[in-house]
């Protein structure tokens, strides 16, 4: 080919490339007046285009389609756009406050001269920003289905209806009843003027509403003193006071587009050159609020690459939403089989790798020769993360945890329903917390002591678990300050860690290739208690971070072959009391490194009642006082399978715990320190953590 053919051909690929990449941005707009505004962007910014549709679901149809590649959305519409109809994930967050806020309060507005409370909201007229909306409904809706003052038993819209004597609630269906107080089309569009958040307050304002459902952004400085909000506690505060006074704190408007890492980078660039040419975020000039972006939006923020609609609301803005639809709609019905919440005693559990899942068939087919009345579903995950992620979308309801994945999960939503116990007094009396105590084992002899593991081999239960991970490495963060922990041990065994990193180099996988290496799951031979105590027998460690029980659960005769000639008195405890003394393997309670909370079964708020019935009768029948075939706290073909084998039974977690209560705030501030070091967080971590709004206490 000749110079003049390579000119012209490169020249055409430079004209190809933009539009194969995606360098041009397609924004979907839902009005006049936002077209409007987005064609004086384009002007700005000409790499952006703009596509005019007619109401939320034509916008995502358009994106999916390829038609048009963003448009900015609320918590109700995020998780529409994130079920299965249209795949689509939120990649840059709105921020509202000088700290990094990407989280807004939903609130319950109304005039001051009105003489009633929350909890006095039947017979009463509402306005709604629109159905399926955040603030508008779903926090509101989803608050008074909680309490029982809207009752089930008829579709949401009717129950809605039948409690309002009037309302607005733009996107409803005329016959629902809930159009009657609107002022046009009762769309979900700037033809309904009580559409959207200034929309609704405009509803209450003008007198046809008695409250408004909204942010605590809505009601204009200039007007504040005319309106309060309704606690749910019944009182009333200033409008003002909203931090203490809310129904909600809910996650930030998010721009949502298709999972394509170059249209996400195409839409941040220009975005971030529009904010510095355009006022983005100002709908003034248009007599209108919350074009394109809301108004309030002081910046924007670029969301960790994997994050979905789920893992970005939160496990308990989505049981809202379930707790709403009556669960009809799972995340991803296509792939879940079934509901989770068609029977309360119809469970999914969760299984890490093959041997829990063998143990969790047997669990189920157990179940199927017994004349119970409860349903249980395994399924199958490579990592806790993946269950975690599986809980949290629906696809299962449950699994026990050991406290650092209870921190993970608790970040994304997810509540302690039960807890292991390891003390059979303690079962009987329904009393005492129940804990263990993470140690550090060496072999007897060794001379090595706790100030001098540096340059060492260290073998670990798992990245980010509580004794081999979170306990150890937090008491070595915070006196070295040494975050690459890799650098601070020579070789080590963390299952979960980066594969090709030096804490992957003593794992073993199963021991017949490389897939498996380095694996948090039972595929790695290394992983879990038993498997960083093999670790330190076999795999060339010189120490290992287990809990107390471990040495003496596969030593003397009580272990597999690989332990068979081992005797608990090979093995004895480093002690990190600053006089670098060692102690018998016994001897935990004077030295350990920590005492941490016992294992917890995690799952999604609106599952938790259930969860506690399912394993109430579960371990009726096939716990310790079991006659059956299956034992649920005994394991064959492996060590801790679904649950620790040293536990007795399940003891309920106080109802409203949330997990940071749960993991005492020493283990909890311990672990958030130990997560200042990025190389400790994982992506699950990443994209639950980035907003704190659905964390409970």
């Amino acid at each position: 080919m000749n110079t003049y053919a390579w000119t012209l051909l490169l020249g055409c690929l430079v004209l190809v490339v933009p539009a194969v990449f995606g360098r041009n941005v397609r924004w979907c707009t839902l009005s006049a007046v936002e077209q409007e505004k987005c064609d004086n962007l384009t002007a700005v910014v000409p790499e952006i285009t703009c596509v005019q549709k007619q109401g939320t679901e034509a916008c995502l149809k358009a994106i999916k389609d390829d038609e048009a590649d963003a448009i900015t959305l609320d918590g109700g519409d995020i998780y529409k756009a994130g079920l299965t109809e249209y795949d689509l994930h939120p990649i840059i967050a709105e921020e509202y406050g000088q700290y990094s806020d990407t989280c807004y309060f939903a609130v319950a507005v109304v005039k001051r001269d009105s003489d009633f409370g929350f909890n006095e909201l039947m017979g009463k007229r509402s306005c709604h920003t629109g159905l399926g909306k955040s603030a508008g409904w779903n926090i509101p809706i989803g608050t008074l289905l909680a309490q029982g003052q809207i009752t089930g038993g008829q579709s949401i819209e009717e129950a809605v209806s039948a409690f309002f004597s009037e309302s607005c609630a733009p996107g409803a269906t005329q016959a629902s009843g809930l159009c009657h107080l609107c002022a046009g089309d009762c769309s979900k569009s700037q033809s309904e003027s009580y559409y959207g958040y200034d929309g609704a307050f405009r509803c209450l304002k003008e007198g046809a509403g008695q409250v408004a459902f909204v942010k605590h952004t809505t009601v204009p400085a200039s007007e504040s003193a005319e309106y309060e909000l309704l606690c749910k506690d019944g009182s009333r505060r200033n409008v003002s006071d909203y931090a203490s006074c809310h129904l909600a704190r809910v996650p930030a408007h998010a721009v949502v587009t298709r999972k394509n890492a170059e249209l996400t980078n195409a839409i941040w660039n220009n975005l971030k050159k529009a904010m510095d040419s355009f006022p983005l975020f100002s709908s003034e000039s248009y007599s209108s609020k919350n074009l394109l972006f809301k108004d309030s939006t002081v910046g924007l923020l670029l969301l960790p690459k994997t994050t979905d609609a789920f893992l970005y609301l939160g496990a308990e803005y989505l049981s809202i939403i379930r707790s709403i639809s009556g669960g009809m709609q799972e995340a991803d019905s296509s792939t879940s089989g079934s509901s989770s919440t068609s029977s309360s005693l119809e469970l999914k559990w969760c299984a890490v790798g093959p041997a829990e899942k063998d143990k969790c068939e047997k669990w189920e087919d157990s179940m199927s020769d017994e004349r119970g009345y409860a349903e249980l579903e395994c399924i199958s995950a490579a990592t806790v993360d993946e269950c975690i992620r599986n809980i949290v979308r629906g696809e299962a309801d449950a699994m026990a945890m050991d406290g650092g994945d209870v921190y993970s999960a608790g970040g994304c939503g997810l509540v302690p329903a039960m807890v292991e116990q390891y003390e059979a007094d303690r079962c009987d009396s329904g009393e005492g917390a129940a804990s263990y105590y993470a140690v550090a084992v060496v072999r007897a002899g060794s001379g090595l002591t706790w100030d001098g593991l540096k340059g060492k081999k260290s073998c670990h239960t798992g990245f980010g678990r509580t004794a081999g991970w979170n306990v150890p490495m937090g008491l070595i963060h915070s006196s070295s300050g040494e975050c690459d922990f890799s650098k601070f041990f020579i070789q080590s065994c963390a299952p979960g860690a980066e594969r090709g990193s030096a804490l992957c180099d003593l794992c073993v996988g199963d021991g017949e290739g490389d897939d498996y290496k380095c694996q948090a799951s039972t595929k790695e031979q290394y992983f879990g208690y038993a498997g960083a105590f093999r670790c330190l027998v076999e795999g060339g460690g010189d120490v290992a971070f287990v809990k107390h029980t471990t040495v003496m659960e596969n030593t003397d005769g009580q272990s597999a072959p690989w332990a068979s000639d081992l005797n608990s008195t090979d093995f004895e405890l480093l002690c990190p009391n600053g006089n670098n003394s060692v102690a018998p393997v016994s001897d935990y309670l004077n030295c350990h490194l920590a005492k941490v909370p016992a294992h917890a079964v995690m799952t999604r708020p609106e599952r938790r009642a259930d969860v506690v019935t399912f394993l109430n009768d579960q371990q009726a029948r096939f716990g310790l006082t079991g006659t059956g075939p299956f034992l649920l706290f005994q394991s064959e073909g492996g060590k801790n399978l679904l649950f620790k084998d040293s536990t007795k039974c399940l003891q309920e977690v106080a109802t409203g715990q949330g997990y940071r209560s749960f993991l005492g705030e020493e283990y909890f501030d311990s672990v958030t320190s130990l997560k200042q070091c990025a190389s400790t967080l994982s992506e699950l971590e990443q994209a639950c953590t980035f907003h704190t709004c659905q964390q409970r206490a």
